[in-house]
């Protein structure tokens, strides 16, 4: 009876021995995942994929945007193209309305957004930025006998028009609401729809760039302007998810290469007619 006891513990202490090993093992050979994917980081994950996934609106013309042949075109477009290029990967583009552009990066819907996503402090909680990658200037935009409005501060007992989650709408919102009184704000899920009802007379104003609104204006014929100063600049850069450093400062370095071998003025040009000031 004895001898079995001391076989019986025995045997339990080899199997308990055996998966501590196991356990051990693997430790060795899974390293601690970060936010945002394993310690090889979104970099690698995306090179053993072979491909980079990018969300953007698809509606955002010159930036993002299906062109005739349905294929993703555009500014954003063709950057993410040439990354892709330059990582060594293919680019698959996940059309995403911008009011959840956030939450589909942060769920892995997609690697980055490049999608004229505005770098602001309180987007920085949420995610990361690669440096600019342009600037924007945006002005105030009204019909074209529209001689009221020639500024923000005409905003007062007004409708004002806004993309939906946009840095545009957290300006009227924080900024320009307690600085020159009440007016009604209508968010949109995509420009086109914003300037129908800006040309139509639902709206008195919208705010937004001249880059923005120039092709769809010129394609739908709006009788719309832009008017006074810029209202304020933005600069967009790639978001990226939490957590990935590695994969940030490579993106800066390959936008670093992109102007520095003239790659990046001459999508710039292709798109706005213009050289970068930047």
């Amino acid at each position: 009876m004895k001898k079995r006891r001391s076989y019986l513990a025995f045997i339990l202490l080899l199997t308990l021995t055996l998966l501590l090993s196991a356990c051990g093992s693997k430790s060795k050979e899974e390293p601690a995942t970060k936010e945002g994917g394993t310690q090889a980081g979104l970099l690698q994950e995306v090179k053993d994929r072979g491909v980079l996934k990018v969300g953007l609106m698809g509606t955002y013309q010159p930036y993002n945007f299906l062109n005739e042949k349905k294929e993703m075109d555009g500014f954003d477009a063709d950057i993410a193209k040439e990354i892709a290029k330059r990582l060594g990967v293919d680019v698959e583009f996940v059309a995403q309305e911008f009011s959840g552009m956030i939450a589909g990066l942060q769920a892995d819907k997609f690697d980055v957004v490049i999608s004229q996503m505005t770098i602001t402090d309180e987007r920085k909680k949420q995610m990361d930025f690669t440096d600019p990658y342009i600037t924007n200037h945006v002005k105030v935009i009204v019909q074209k006998d529209n001689n009221t409005i020639k500024s923000v501060e005409d905003f007062k007992g007004k409708d004002i028009g806004v993309g939906l989650g946009t840095n545009d709408e957290t300006y009227l919102r924080t900024e320009l609401l307690p600085k020159v009184g009440d007016f009604t704000i209508k968010t949109y899920d995509d420009v086109i729809t914003s300037l129908k009802d800006l040309d139509a007379g639902r709206i008195d104003a919208t705010i937004n760039n001249m880059y923005a609104i120039k092709p769809v204006v010129e394609k739908n014929g709006f009788k719309i302007k832009a008017v006074g100063e810029p209202v304020k600049s933005d600069q967009a850069g790639i978001a990226v998810r939490k957590g990935n450093e590695a994969f940030v400062k490579e993106l800066n370095n390959i936008l670093g290469e992109m102007k520095k071998d003239g790659t990046y003025k001459k999508i710039y040009v292709k798109w706005f007619d213009e050289e970068p000031q930047e």
